[in-house]
Protein backbone atom coordinates (compact mmCIF):
# COMPACT_ATOMS: atom_id res chain seq x y z
CA UNK A 1 0.00 0.00 0.00
CA UNK A 2 1.35 3.77 -0.87
CA UNK A 3 2.14 6.17 1.56
CA UNK A 4 0.65 9.07 0.98
CA UNK A 5 2.91 12.32 0.44
CA UNK A 6 3.34 14.76 3.49
CA UNK A 7 1.92 18.22 2.51
CA UNK A 8 1.49 21.47 4.46
CA UNK A 9 -1.99 21.32 5.13
CA UNK A 10 -1.67 17.50 6.69
CA UNK A 11 1.79 18.87 8.79
CA UNK A 12 -0.58 21.23 10.53
CA UNK A 13 -3.76 18.77 11.41
CA UNK A 14 -0.44 16.49 12.51
CA UNK A 15 1.01 18.76 13.96
CA UNK A 16 -2.33 19.42 16.51
CA UNK A 17 -2.82 15.98 16.93
CA UNK A 18 1.00 14.99 18.06
CA UNK A 19 0.57 18.31 20.29
CA UNK A 20 -2.54 16.88 22.08
CA UNK A 21 -0.69 13.09 22.68
CA UNK A 22 2.49 14.62 23.98
CA UNK A 23 1.02 16.92 26.01
CA UNK A 24 -0.27 13.49 28.44
CA UNK A 25 2.41 11.87 27.86
CA UNK A 26 5.63 11.40 30.65
CA UNK A 27 9.22 11.11 29.43
CA UNK A 28 11.74 10.20 31.91
CA UNK A 29 14.96 11.11 29.55
CA UNK A 30 13.41 14.66 30.38
CA UNK A 31 13.72 14.69 34.18
CA UNK A 32 15.82 17.46 35.28
CA UNK A 33 16.72 18.64 32.15
CA UNK A 34 16.72 22.29 31.87
CA UNK A 35 19.12 22.57 28.28
CA UNK A 36 16.23 23.96 25.63
CA UNK A 37 17.97 22.53 23.05
CA UNK A 38 17.70 19.29 24.23
CA UNK A 39 14.32 19.61 24.88
CA UNK A 40 14.02 20.99 21.22
CA UNK A 41 15.92 18.10 19.83
CA UNK A 42 13.94 15.17 21.57
CA UNK A 43 10.33 17.11 20.02
CA UNK A 44 11.84 17.62 16.91
CA UNK A 45 13.10 13.77 16.51
CA UNK A 46 9.67 12.69 18.16
CA UNK A 47 7.58 14.75 15.63
CA UNK A 48 9.89 13.18 12.43
CA UNK A 49 9.33 9.74 14.02
CA UNK A 50 6.02 10.48 14.56
CA UNK A 51 5.10 11.61 10.97
CA UNK A 52 7.48 9.01 8.95
CA UNK A 53 5.21 6.18 10.05
CA UNK A 54 2.02 7.74 8.31
CA UNK A 55 3.57 9.62 5.55
CA UNK A 56 6.58 10.43 2.53
CA UNK A 57 8.60 13.92 3.05
CA UNK A 58 11.92 14.57 1.92
CA UNK A 59 14.50 14.26 5.15
CA UNK A 60 16.21 17.57 6.86
CA UNK A 61 19.80 18.17 5.04
CA UNK A 62 22.62 20.75 5.76
CA UNK A 63 21.48 22.62 1.94
CA UNK A 64 18.36 23.86 2.97
CA UNK A 65 18.51 24.07 6.83
CA UNK A 66 14.92 23.30 6.97
CA UNK A 67 12.97 20.57 8.68
CA UNK A 68 10.93 20.13 5.63
CA UNK A 69 12.67 21.06 2.79
CA UNK A 70 10.33 19.83 0.23
CA UNK A 71 8.12 22.35 2.15
CA UNK A 72 9.72 24.85 2.44
CA UNK A 73 8.83 24.57 6.17
CA UNK A 74 11.06 24.72 9.53
CA UNK A 75 10.28 23.53 12.96
CA UNK A 76 11.11 25.38 15.96
CA UNK A 77 10.54 23.85 19.48
CA UNK A 78 10.68 27.48 22.62
CA UNK A 79 9.86 27.23 26.25
CA UNK A 80 6.89 29.35 27.01
CA UNK A 81 9.28 31.31 29.47
CA UNK A 82 11.03 32.99 26.64
CA UNK A 83 9.14 32.12 22.91
CA UNK A 84 12.30 32.29 20.89
CA UNK A 85 15.13 30.58 19.13
CA UNK A 86 17.65 31.47 16.36
CA UNK A 87 17.93 30.67 12.60
CA UNK A 88 20.80 30.97 9.99
CA UNK A 89 21.22 34.95 9.19
CA UNK A 90 21.35 34.86 5.26
CA UNK A 91 20.65 38.20 4.66
CA UNK A 92 18.60 41.93 5.50
CA UNK A 93 15.72 41.36 2.81
CA UNK A 94 14.92 38.45 5.58
CA UNK A 95 13.59 41.09 8.19
CA UNK A 96 11.69 43.04 5.16
CA UNK A 97 10.54 40.06 2.85
CA UNK A 98 10.53 37.10 5.29
CA UNK A 99 12.88 34.70 6.17
CA UNK A 100 11.77 32.63 2.84
CA UNK A 101 9.96 29.63 4.43
CA UNK A 102 7.00 28.86 7.09
CA UNK A 103 7.56 28.44 10.26
CA UNK A 104 5.90 25.36 12.47
CA UNK A 105 6.36 26.32 15.82
CA UNK A 106 5.84 24.26 18.97
CA UNK A 107 6.03 26.32 22.76
CA UNK A 108 5.70 23.89 25.54
CA UNK A 109 6.06 24.22 29.34
CA UNK A 110 8.07 21.31 31.06
CA UNK A 111 6.85 20.17 34.16
CA UNK A 112 8.74 17.59 36.30
CA UNK A 113 7.52 14.78 38.45
CA UNK A 114 9.88 13.95 41.44
CA UNK A 115 7.92 11.26 43.02
CA UNK A 116 8.48 9.46 39.37
CA UNK A 117 11.50 11.05 37.91
CA UNK A 118 9.80 11.90 35.07
CA UNK A 119 8.58 14.90 32.99
CA UNK A 120 5.96 15.90 30.78
CA UNK A 121 5.92 18.67 28.17
CA UNK A 122 2.53 20.43 28.00
CA UNK A 123 2.41 21.49 24.46
CA UNK A 124 0.59 25.29 25.08
CA UNK A 125 0.42 26.55 21.54
CA UNK A 126 1.44 25.05 18.14
CA UNK A 127 1.47 27.82 15.11
CA UNK A 128 1.90 27.54 11.49
CA UNK A 129 3.62 30.63 10.31
CA UNK A 130 3.42 31.06 6.10
CA UNK A 131 6.77 32.37 4.69
CA UNK A 132 5.14 36.03 3.72
CA UNK A 133 4.45 36.78 7.68
CA UNK A 134 7.81 36.03 8.60
CA UNK A 135 9.29 39.72 8.18
CA UNK A 136 9.95 41.76 11.57
CA UNK A 137 6.95 43.35 12.80
CA UNK A 138 8.13 46.89 13.16
CA UNK A 139 10.08 47.08 10.34
CA UNK A 140 7.40 45.84 7.85
CA UNK A 141 4.66 48.30 9.25
CA UNK A 142 7.38 51.15 8.87
CA UNK A 143 8.04 50.35 5.47
CA UNK A 144 4.39 49.77 4.79
CA UNK A 145 3.30 52.89 6.45
CA UNK A 146 6.27 55.18 4.43
CA UNK A 147 4.63 53.76 1.25
CA UNK A 148 1.08 54.74 1.90
CA UNK A 149 2.54 57.67 2.44
CA UNK A 150 4.02 58.94 -0.81
CA UNK A 151 7.39 57.70 0.50
CA UNK A 152 10.03 57.73 -1.51
CA UNK A 153 13.48 56.32 -1.75
CA UNK A 154 15.41 58.43 0.64
CA UNK A 155 12.78 58.13 3.48
CA UNK A 156 13.07 53.99 3.07
CA UNK A 157 16.63 54.11 3.23
CA UNK A 158 16.29 56.41 6.35
CA UNK A 159 14.22 53.86 8.21
CA UNK A 160 16.54 50.95 7.19
CA UNK A 161 19.74 52.96 8.75
CA UNK A 162 17.55 54.18 11.90
CA UNK A 163 16.76 50.50 12.61
CA UNK A 164 20.01 49.22 11.93
CA UNK A 165 19.62 46.85 9.33
CA UNK A 166 23.08 44.65 8.34
CA UNK A 167 23.92 46.34 5.41
CA UNK A 168 25.87 48.39 3.21
CA UNK A 169 24.25 51.97 1.12
CA UNK A 170 24.56 50.13 -2.05
CA UNK A 171 22.25 47.46 -1.04
CA UNK A 172 20.11 49.56 1.08
CA UNK A 173 19.49 51.65 -1.84
CA UNK A 174 18.56 48.87 -4.30
CA UNK A 175 16.38 47.15 -1.55
CA UNK A 176 14.63 50.99 -1.51
CA UNK A 177 14.15 50.74 -5.21
CA UNK A 178 12.45 46.99 -5.32
CA UNK A 179 10.55 48.30 -2.13
CA UNK A 180 9.11 51.34 -4.42
CA UNK A 181 7.75 48.57 -6.84
CA UNK A 182 6.92 46.14 -4.50
CA UNK A 183 5.46 46.84 -0.94
CA UNK A 184 6.32 44.00 1.87
CA UNK A 185 3.41 41.78 3.44
CA UNK A 186 3.37 42.93 6.84
CA UNK A 187 5.68 40.69 9.16
CA UNK A 188 4.66 39.46 12.92
CA UNK A 189 8.28 38.54 14.41
CA UNK A 190 10.61 39.87 16.19
CA UNK A 191 14.43 39.72 14.98
CA UNK A 192 16.83 40.93 16.49
CA UNK A 193 20.02 41.48 14.85
CA UNK A 194 23.32 38.95 16.02
CA UNK A 195 25.49 36.49 14.07
CA UNK A 196 22.40 34.45 13.42
CA UNK A 197 18.99 35.77 13.77
CA UNK A 198 17.06 35.61 17.08
CA UNK A 199 13.33 35.15 16.17
CA UNK A 200 10.95 35.71 19.03
CA UNK A 201 7.29 34.66 19.12
CA UNK A 202 5.36 36.64 21.69
CA UNK A 203 3.52 38.20 18.78
CA UNK A 204 2.53 35.24 16.62
CA UNK A 205 1.32 33.35 19.67
CA UNK A 206 -1.23 36.12 20.38
CA UNK A 207 -2.49 36.65 17.01
CA UNK A 208 -2.75 32.84 15.61
CA UNK A 209 -5.80 32.60 14.62
CA UNK A 210 -6.63 35.81 13.76
CA UNK A 211 -4.51 36.82 11.41
CA UNK A 212 -4.33 35.68 7.85
CA UNK A 213 -1.48 34.00 7.49
CA UNK A 214 -0.46 32.39 10.89
CA UNK A 215 -2.76 29.37 11.66
CA UNK A 216 -3.81 28.71 15.12
CA UNK A 217 -3.24 24.38 15.82
CA UNK A 218 -3.08 24.30 19.44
Amino acid sequence: MSVPSLTTNILCEQAAIFADIESTHTEPTLYGVTDGKAVGTYLEHKFRAYLETKYTFARSNSASGLDFPDLGVDMKVTAITQPQSSCPFKSARQKIYGLGYGLLVFVYNKEDIPEARTATLNILHAVYVEANRTGDYQITRLIRQILENEGNEDDLMAIMGDKNLPLDEIEAKKIAEELLKNKPPQGYLTISNALQWRLQYSRVIEKAGQVEGIRKLR
